[in-house]
């Protein structure tokens, strides 16, 4: 058996070990040699496979709802109007939802991560209470 030393570049390692046919691609290397008693095709495979890191599954964050409190006291158009500033509604959707509001006493608005649902909530009360009204947002987790 012939041992290489490592200064031995693969091209030279190839011409000592009298190989009759060469294949190199990427990380697979076939070769044929002969074996001691002179027969051909004893042949060698070496595979180095690409070190991969496994990535680990995020899980998508949880989702809370936005929550429209009925009042007697606020304006229809108040409403639809905030409807639209903070939660980017056209005109007809923001009346539907004002409307089912003021029928059955709330309704989600909208549903998002809970730091976004939390600040338009807070955004969308704070907007009434400038104006001196009780309009009323809240947040609750969705299930």
């Amino acid at each position: 058996m012939i041992k290489f030393q490592d200064h031995v570049g693969n091209e030279e390692k190839w011409q000592l070990l009298g190989e009759k046919k060469k294949k190199w691609a990427g990380g697979l290397a076939e070769q044929s040699i002969e074996d001691a008693a002179g027969d051909p095709g004893v042949s060698q495979k070496t595979i180095e496979k690409p070190r991969t890191k496994a990535k680990p599954k995020t899980q998508r964050p949880p989702l809370w709802k936005v929550i429209l409190l009925n009042d007697d006291y606020t304006p229809r158009e108040f409403v639809v109007m905030v409807l639209k500033a903070v939660f980017r509604m056209n005109e007809s959707h923001a009346y539907k939802v004002m409307m089912t509001a003021h029928q059955k006493g709330a309704c989600v608005i909208a549903v998002y991560t809970r730091d976004v649902a939390e600040t338009k909530a807070k955004e969308a009360t704070e907007m009434g209470r400038a104006k001196g009204y009780p309009l009323y947002f809240t947040t609750e987790k969705e299930e």
